[in-house]
């Protein structure tokens, strides 16, 4: 989910079954077992005379076949349509690694120190909870990324891979669900639009399309997106910002500068240019969007990771967990809010508001999603109804924020990549990691 560099931006379901969600090629390899075993009923069979004559019978051995080598046991392979937590692929907290990043040059001996190691293996629990959350995001995103397509409406398309994390992550109140609302914004629109009830937008052939959703297992938050596009034309454009998000994970470690990251992934992006309409165009950062820290429960944790040098002297630190999301634009580089609201937090505060619609709200929006963000579907779906003016209050009042729709001008294509990282004392653990990007 993404954070913005202005202050406005601060402040401010049937569902349908689509088609098999295959499961990732880690699952798959840590769970081939081959249990045709042979039954002895079958195995006994008449021998031919013997060289005597005697014509005896003789009975074979009955042998079985070895079973493979199995290192997670369980389920084998993933349902259609989802049925099957990631928990059952993976038995005994057996969630596959990260991409595993060896730092360098000053933090070079953290990979071999024995008290990094000690210090390390103290957050077991949390890197559990995050491959486990980042598991289910890779088979979700798989599946969404096989089944969007023109012609989808984008209301299905969110209902889809909400519904697919609740089932993967087997969610259950604040232990495990949803990590914040399911961003499909298109073109000129950057992020934070998610479709609220009785929107229907169809995706169409020339469209770009950020894909933004969040795992959370107990409030250890995954935070990955990608871009899809239907038309080779855009294919510098989403390069260019698969490249500078690349660059920003590669350059992020213990000890860096925030504002140097922003450098190196501001020279990749604008390294690109794009040709449409006859027209070459240079590819620039959005320069008020970033990355950020995450924080437990807390999609943004305080830390902003800025796409351009903006000279940022904040520094990176052991054990921080880290999005890292670069935007890129056809446009000017700059993105404003526009457009209906969809997407909310609340904030941490004693403040009560005055109004008794606001107050019944804000208890159920504590007793649901705490500090996580949540969307106007979400509500909905608890079976909350007339709602708004108090939703509107909570707001004015300070006491939930509101993050519209954030988009640069229009006609303008925009396009988002997004990894989430952990700094570990040992090494760096790209969690998101897969084989699509």
């Amino acid at each position: 989910m993404t954070a913005a560099a202005t202050a406005a931006t601060e402040n401010s379901v049937p569902e349908k079954e689509l088609a098999s969600l295959a499961v990732s090629e880690s699952a798959k390899g840590d769970n081939t077992e081959n249990d045709n075993d042979v039954d002895g009923s079958d195995a006994e069979a008449e021998a031919a005379a013997g060289a005597d004559g005697s014509g005896q019978k003789k009975k074979k051995k009955n042998k079985k076949k070895k079973k493979g080598k199995k290192t997670g046991g369980g389920a084998a392979a993933q349902t259609t349509p989802p049925t099957i937590p990631v928990s059952q692929l993976f038995p005994n907290n057996s969630y596959p690694e990260g991409q595993i990043c060896e730092y360098t040059d000053d933090n070079m001996y953290r990979t071999t120190s024995e008290e990094m190691r000690a210090r390390d293996r103290v957050n077991e629990q949390q890197l559990i909870d995050l491959r486990r959350a980042a598991e289910v995001h890779r088979q979700v995103r798989k599946h969404a990324r096989s089944m969007i397509k023109p012609g989808v409406d984008l209301a299905d398309v969110a209902e889809m891979i909400e519904n697919g994390t609740r089932t993967l992550v087997e969610a259950d109140g604040f232990k495990a669900g949803i990590g914040f609302p399911t961003g499909l914004s298109i073109n000129h629109c950057a992020a934070h639009y998610t479709p609220n009830a009785g929107d229907h937008v169809i995706v169409k052939k020339d469209d770009v399309l950020k894909v933004d959703f969040g795992v959370h297992v107990n409030g250890n938050i995954i935070d990955s997106a990608f871009t899809l596009a239907w038309n080779d034309r855009y294919n510098p454009l989403l390069d260019a910002v698969r490249d500078a998000t690349n660059t920003g994970i590669r350059e992020a470690g213990i000890d860096v500068r925030l504002g140097d990251i922003g450098a190196a992934i501001q020279e990749v992006m604008e390294s690109y240019e794009i040709v449409l309409d006859g027209k070459t165009i240079p590819i620039r950062p959005l320069r008020n969007l970033c990355g950020h820290n995450i924080g437990s429960y807390l999609i943004h944790g305080g830390k902003s990771v800025p796409i351009v040098n903006n000279g940022d002297q904040t520094r990176m630190e052991e054990g921080e967990l880290f999005a890292i999301e670069t935007f890129g634009t056809t446009g000017n580089g700059l993105v404003h809010e526009e457009g209906i609201c969809s997407h909310y937090s609340r904030n941490e505060t004693n403040e009560q508001p005055r109004l008794q619609s606001a107050k019944k709200l804000l208890t159920t929006l504590k007793k649901n999603f705490g500090t996580l963000p949540f969307c106007r579907r979400y509500v909905d779906r608890l079976g909350e109804s007339h709602y708004y003016l108090g939703l509107k209050h909570l707001v004015d009042q300070g006491i939930v924020n509101a993050y519209p729709p954030l988009c640069d001008v229009e006609g303008s294509y925009t396009a988002q990549f997004e990894h989430t990282f952990i700094l570990r004392p040992t090494v760096k653990e790209v969690l998101s990691r897969g084989d699509d990007y």
